[in-house]
């Protein structure tokens, strides 16, 4: 301690922490928003004016502030000696600090520094001191890592908080170059992970942390900057409120659609309406879209890429789920682009763990390929005929992975704990991260142990008094509570099956894919059902990158593999009445073209209109809306004596592209799908397609678009021929007559 020019102490204190988090998390309980404890041999008396330094391990300062000595312990022959000092004035940087720790830490809100346990009572005694003096502006010292995001006010604000530009992250908005080799990457839910061919032989490639995998996490930190992977897993437990985890759920999906809605509370973080009305991410009051949030993972991935390989790298394969929907495909896509990545090839994940266990095997064989990850589950059948994949049939949930297995733990500890408590669990977010990391270690020791005791300290306070979550997990209730869940994968897999008149006998292996895959009940019930226990031919944790990388080596070889992959799920268009008509069906091999040949329906129509949705349900509600394709400035004549072709084309990635082409004048208009369309808007189309059933006229609706994938991405060789149908003759119905006049021309009979 030594005595500034003002007459206050200056008190600089040296920690043994790293970063704010690990001061958090082992020290967070000494310090609140508005004081902070420190143990001392020698104390100053309460009313002291202290100057406080307050450094990092690196030398980088964490508080810098003056305060007054609020209280001492330990003088009066009880407990540690020490001094509570409470904040007078803060450098703006503090600030931050602590507003982060009171949002993680719920004693934290308090205005007085913190009386932490097992230092005896408070000893107010000693005579006061004179005030503390105003905080000197000196300079604040940083030594901040590299921030993924600046922290300048960036793009429009709605209301209070402010929407998050592409700039200001520091993400590509323009077109990547290609250079350097392909990698492949799998942008997981939980874990990310980049690989590369050398020599003919795919390996991943480390994180900076030496880790195979890079969490698929990110979080605003306490010092207001964005940090991704292992850094921001850290923050988990601390700062749950502000870390990002499991975006691959909700990336592509709009904020007000009914899954989003389902699931958003069971997140710790806000998710929130973003600019175009898509499912966004709320961190502090900054509004991140999901495409965003995925990019700086891929960021991350690409310069751990980087590093490894010591070149540039601009280009890759990107996994995704074989369920996913042409929305989600393309919000992939975008991210990948955000990142500076030319995204050769988006690639079902099955199908990429299938080429990991074939590769170089020449196997012909018919394989099912389970994959359960963090949050995603796939089934796809696949025949292999030495370089030959290709998909017969896939189906899968995008709401079922490893983080309901979690789930179902937590809602079984907190039953148990408001049987021992007689009161329900009423703890905080950091409490439920506790619980829930605490839930995800047992589900783990449980696959070798027959029992494991789940001990979470102090998760909540009842009549002031702290309580503890203490439960004996076995491996027979574990089995009790995930059951169902294992069921519905395997009900998943009896679909994809008998889409193709399969039974279990006809797969010759099954192929396991996921970290969740590791769960014995998974291996003890897929033997059950195939009759046979599952392959350990692949990595479930490295599979699905292993394969994008093999792949990626094969793009532009005269010889490489072929792979030919299978539509997930129907896409069609709206029809009156709320009804929706598939034109390319579920399974179709691809990439898939087919066309159609309309007529109008009244006298002097000068445009056409078309709403596209993609699903297995019978109603257009309940499947996901891709946009509205209009085409204007027909010529006006009769009804019947104009023609437009409408195609749906879908490429080898599962990307849609409809074209509307009018023969007479030659005009064209087409779209690659996905709707930027608010929900509102969305809802509207469909209400109108509901209430369609009197004559009415189209209503005016906006084009959606977004730039065509690129030209030069691979297709498979083996495309099937182009469908088309002859044209219809005109309708002869009345002049007014609805938009189900011509979409029954379309389809026939509705």
């Amino acid at each position: 301690m030594t005595e500034s020019n003002q007459g206050a102490v200056g008190l600089v204190v040296k920690l043994p922490f790293a970063t704010p988090e690990e001061f958090l998390a082992k020290y967070g309980g000494n310090i609140t928003r508005g004081g902070i404890y420190l143990r001392a041999k020698a104390v100053k008396p309460p009313g002291t004016p202290v100057t406080l330094d307050l450094r990092l391990a690196s030398g980088e300062r964490i508080v810098y502030a003056s305060a007054v000595v609020h209280f001492v312990t330990g003088q009066q022959g009880q407990g540690i000696p020490g001094m509570g000092l409470r904040f007078v004035q803060l450098d703006p940087q503090t600030r931050r600090f602590l507003d982060s720790a009171a949002a993680s830490l719920p004693h934290a809100q308090s205005d007085t520094p913190p009386l932490p346990n097992g230092v005896g009572p408070a000893d107010h005694t000693l005579p006061p001191s004179p005030a503390p003096p105003p905080l000197s502006a000196a300079p604040i010292a940083s030594a901040a890592p590299r921030a993924a995001a600046g922290s300048a006010a960036p793009g429009p604000a709605q209301g209070d908080v402010v929407i998050m530009s592409a700039e200001a992250l520091g993400l590509s908005t323009e077109e990547p170059k290609r250079t350097g080799p392909v990698i492949g990457i799998d942008l997981g839910t939980t874990n990310s992970c980049a690989a590369f061919v050398r020599n003919t032989k795919p390996a991943v490639l480390h994180s900076r942390e030496g880790h195979n995998t890079v969490p698929s996490i990110l979080a605003l930190n306490s010092r207001a900057k964005l940090v991704v992977g292992h850094p921001a897993k850290g923050q988990m437990l601390t700062n749950p409120r502000q870390t990002v985890y499991g975006a691959k759920r909700l990336v592509g999906r709009p904020y007000e659609s009914p899954i989003v809605q389902h699931i958003k509370d069971r997140f710790h973080y806000e998710i929130a309406p973003g600019d175009g009305g898509e499912a966004a991410v709320r961190l502090g009051d900054r509004i991140y879209s999901l495409q965003q949030i995925s990019a700086l993972i891929l960021r991350e991935v690409r310069e751990v890429a980087q590093n490894q390989l010591g070149q540039p790298i601009s280009r890759a394969v990107i996994t995704v789920p074989a369920y996913y929907n042409d929305n989600q495909r393309q919000a992939v896509r975008e991210a990948g682009k955000l990142a500076g990545l030319v995204v050769e090839r988006i690639l079902n994940e099955p199908t990429a763990a299938a080429l990991a266990y074939g590769y170089g095997r020449k196997l012909n064989q018919r394989v099912l390929v389970y994959d359960l990850g963090g949050g995603t589950f796939d089934a796809s059948v696949l025949e292999l005929a030495d370089t030959v994949y290709e998909v017969i049939s896939t189906g899968g949930d995008t709401f079922l992975g490893g983080l309901d297995f979690d789930n179902a733990i937590v809602e079984y500890l907190l039953n148990e704990f408001r049987k021992a408590t007689g009161r329900a669990f009423q703890g905080d977010r950091v409490a439920m991260q506790r619980i829930n990391d605490a839930a995800e270690r047992a589900k783990c020791a449980l696959s070798e142990r027959s029992e494991m005791r789940v001990h979470v300290a102090f998760v909540t306070m009842i009549d002031d008094k702290p309580y503890d979550l203490d439960v004996t997990l076995t491996r027979q209730k574990l089995t009790e509570l995930t059951e169902k869940l294992v069921d519905r994968t395997l009900q998943v897999c009896d679909e994809v099956l008998r889409a193709k008149n399969l039974g279990p006998k006809d797969i010759d292996e099954v192929i396991l894919v996921g970290g969740q895959s590791r769960f014995p009940l998974v291996h003890e019930k897929i033997t059950r059902f195939f009759g046979k226990p599952p392959s350990k031919g692949v990595h479930p944790d490295e599979a699905v990158a292993l394969g994008a990388a093999l792949l990626a080596h094969s793009l532009g070889q005269l010889e490489g593999v072929v792979l030919i992959d299978v539509l997930p799920m129907a896409i069609g268009v709206g029809l009156p009445g709320g009804r929706f008509k598939p034109v390319l069906e579920r399974n179709v091999s691809l990439p898939a073209t087919k066309s159609y040949t309309v007529a109008t329906h009244r006298d002097e129509q000068t445009e056409l209109e078309l709403s596209v949705f993609q699903g297995d349900s019978d109603r257009a509600a309940d499947n996901e809306y891709l946009g509205t394709l209009k085409l204007t400035g027909l010529p006006r004549r009769p009804r019947g004596a104009v023609q437009v072709t409408i195609t749906f084309e879908v490429s080898n990635e599962s990307l849609l592209k409809v074209t509307a082409r009018e023969g007479t004048t030659g005009r064209e208009v087409s779209s690659t799908f996905t709707t930027r369309d608010t929900p509102e808007a969305a809802r509207a189309r469909v209400s109108r397609l509901e209430a369609e059933v009197a004559p009415a006229a189209p209503s005016p609706a906006r084009a959606n678009s977004r730039p065509p994938p690129s030209a030069t991405a691979p297709r498979t060789p083996s495309s099937p021929p182009t469908k088309s149908t002859p044209p219809e003759p005109p309708p002869v119905v009345p002049s007014k007559r609805s938009l189900m006049g011509w979409l029954k021309g379309l389809f026939g009979r509705a």
